[in-house]
């Protein structure tokens, strides 16, 4: 298994300053969603989870003018990952402690899902960033093609459909169908290269 790309580093240093609007777009574009996945995932309500969000982002931004890229001390995300966790805990104490104060009668309950063990934490983590890091260079080059051209990528990538079907639903040769997935391809690692490490 190969490694998975790192955080760009000049992200990192772009978002110590708060002024730089579109590295805080990026970063926020990125991993927002991630944050917000992870919170659902493990049970939050939207709202609840669009909150951690924030608070993680909130975390993030006060810590930004401190954060000083060193591989050999881990990851970005793992420290994002060790942030997310810890704000979804100090949630589940601070729910648990109002649900405790507002209930007067013992109530009959499903026990809470119990979490996974950490290591199946981040690994999912892991496999959450891989698809929002998809989600997000997708969004970024979809308008550069024409509709057949993205489809053709889509329903065979991404659907995995075979060529040759696309290609009949299509109205494309099937030669026509690898080169547009072909060509969707390279944009799309184009786009991951501009926010991760090569």
């Amino acid at each position: 298994m190969t490694s998975s790309p790192h955080t760009r580093p000049s992200l990192l240093v772009r978002i110590r300053d708060a002024a730089d609007r579109e590295a805080w777009r990026q970063f926020v574009d990125l991993y927002a969603p991630l944050v917000y996945r992870f919170a659902r995932r493990r049970g939050l309500q939207d709202a609840d989870a669009a909150d951690l969000a924030q608070d993680v982002l909130h975390a993030v931004a006060r810590s930004s003018e401190r954060l000083e890229y060193d591989p050999r001390k881990g990851s970005f995300r793992g420290w994002l990952f060790t942030v997310a966790r810890n704000k979804l805990h100090t949630f589940l104490r601070r729910r648990e402690r109002q649900r405790r104060r507002t209930e007067d009668v013992a109530v009959d309950r499903l026990p809470d899902e119990p979490a996974a063990p950490e290591s199946q934490e981040e690994a999912l983590w892991e496999q959450e960033y891989q698809q929002r890091l998809f989600d997000w260079a997708a969004e970024q080059v979809r308008g550069h093609f024409q509709d057949r051209t993205w489809q053709a990528f889509w329903q065979t990538a991404v659907e995995g459909r075979s060529p040759r079907e696309v290609a009949e639903a299509l109205g494309l040769s099937v030669g026509a169908v690898y080169i547009a997935k072909s060509r969707v391809l390279a944009r799309l690692k184009e786009q991951v290269q501009i926010m991760q490490l090569e």
